[in-house]
């Protein structure tokens, strides 16, 4: 199936949870992500449950802190 990640066409097998494409798109720091999927911010504990499916857009969001 295709889907977006982060402005990317990205082809990926079968089914999967936005948990599994964090896996498999290795995601650095998972735990400090957020999760946009088709233009909706994820609750963490959607990740496990919710589906992707073809032509699904998804963005992998990172806050920073700091500045002056």
């Amino acid at each position: 199936m295709e889907i977006t990640v982060n402005g990317d066409a990205v082809t990926l097998d079968g089914p999967l949870t936005i948990a599994r494409l964090l896996v498999e798109q290795e995601v650095k720091m998972p735990d400090m992500v957020s999760v946009e999927h088709n233009g909706k911010i994820l609750d963490r504990a959607e990740f496990d449950k919710q589906q992707v499916r073809p032509g699904d857009t998804v963005e992998f969001l990172y806050f920073m802190g700091g500045g002056a």
